[in-house]
């Protein structure tokens, strides 16, 4: 991303090229960001030591899935058409990791049959696994009973939790894999989303040490993801190498307590897709009350649900002007509800920018993970156009949504 003649340039093409080709709304992902988080990443840790898992649940597009199979990532994946996505997007099945919750039965053998393992979170799923599975491999989720987040709909970790086996059921665990003849070949755990010290991940990681200790044909330990992006300005980015030696430190002692080679495994998502995502808008309305100047955009959250999910801050920018006297404006979007607000920020909805006016165009930063995969065609509002940019050159990786796109399963239509 560069700033040339005060208006916005991705991978040197400008915003207003770009959107003038593949239209507005538009999703944009730059492939230099994303390959350069994966390796800032990966470079952390010793060779052949950590395997990384993409949450591919964060942005699953499956010209980014490829680039982050050329970087040499695996795949962490919540659901059966998942599981289908990434092995149709070339991963082999050694690769990915099924880590469901509260799934059918019906999923779990999709995923046996193709040879990909399976991660259960419930001691009821581990029992119908050993009863369908008898003499087989799996591994178990934890809740080690500490959470960690940005939100308190991101902890996944704690009592209040439903995602894992609780820590003080180990006893119960090894009992179902005695009774099915189960090999108990992976411990894993994930606390949340959104964390931005290393804290929580090394208390967490002591936690799931301490459990695996009790397993003794372990393969691999999973300590999930959750890794925070700076979304703010004032907020400070997660220190990687700090957390990457300090993990590497630990884990490297427990493998010679252990007795046996057994891999790190980490599930990040949004730290590798997150920076590389950005939504462009047009300003297509200004709308002035006593208490607030309006900029209404052609987008809403049906394309970026976090502000008005979460309370999630996005970063704004006046692509066309950069730079410029700047007024208090609350960014709004076209879908007919009172809570579509871009530029929310916690209670505070009005963000400073350089003036907007009709015409101009809006880019919302790190909208890469949880943007268009959690999009909607709510108030029957198509989903745009997604665009891959790479050394001046840009492609469609996803084109925009079409009203026979929001009708095509209407069974009765025309």
């Amino acid at each position: 991303m560069n700033i040339i003649n005060n208006t916005l340039f991705l991978e040197d093409i400008s915003v207003e090229t770009l959107m003038q080709e593949y239209g507005s709304p538009l999703y944009v992902y730059e492939e230099s960001v994303l390959r350069s988080q994966f390796r800032q990443l990966s470079s952390g840790f010793p060779e052949g030591l950590l395997e990384i898992h993409y949450s591919m649940k964060a942005n699953s597009n499956p010209s980014l899935l490829k680039i982050l199979r050329e970087e040499g990532s695996s795949i962490d994946a919540v659901s059966e058409f998942e599981v289908r996505l990434a092995l149709e997007s070339g991963f082999e099945p050694q690769q990915i990791i099924f880590t469901g919750n509260n799934n059918t039965l019906a999923e779990i053998e999709y995923c046996v049959e193709q040879e990909v393992s399976v991660n259960l979170g419930s001691l009821v799923l581990l029992e119908k696994f050993g009863q369908r599975f008898p003499h087989t491999s799996v591994s178990v989720r934890i809740n080690p009973g500490i959470g960690a987040g940005h939100h308190a709909h991101c902890i996944t970790g704690g009592p209040d939790s439903k995602f894992g086996i609780y820590h003080n059921q180990i006893d119960a665990v090894l009992a179902l894999a005695t009774k099915y003849k189960l090999t108990l070949n992976g411990v894993h755990s994930h606390i949340g989303t959104g964390i931005y010290s290393a804290e929580p991940m090394l208390e967490a990681m002591e936690m799931i040490l301490a459990v695996a200790e009790k397993f003794p044909d372990l393969e691999f330990i999973d300590f999930g993801g959750g890794f925070g992006i700076p979304y703010r300005p004032e907020q400070q980015a997660l220190d990687m190498k700090d957390l990457s030696q300090k993990m590497t430190r630990r884990f490297t002692e427990f493998r010679q307590c252990y007795g046996r080679e057994i891999s790190m495994k980490i599930e990040p998502g949004k730290l590798l897709v997150g920076p590389a995502g950005i939504l462009l808008t047009t300003v297509t309305n200004i709308t002035d009350t006593p208490k607030h100047h309006f900029v209404g955009v052609d987008s809403g959250f049906n394309h970026l649900l976090r502000p008005i999910l979460y309370g999630s801050y996005h970063k704004i920018l006046n692509a066309s002007r950069y730079s410029g006297d700047e007024e208090d404006v609350v960014v709004v979007g076209y879908i007919c509800e009172s809570g579509d607000i871009f530029s929310r920020s916690g209670d505070k909805i009005e963000r400073k920018l350089p003036s907007p006016v009709i015409g101009e165009r809006l880019a919302f930063l790190d909208a890469g993970a949880y943007g268009f995969s959690m999009s909607s065609q709510y108030n029957s509002r198509p989903r745009p156009a997604e665009v891959l940019v790479h050394q001046g050159q840009s492609r469609l990786i996803r084109r925009a949504e079409t009203f026979e796109d929001l009708t095509q399963f209407f069974v009765d239509f025309n």
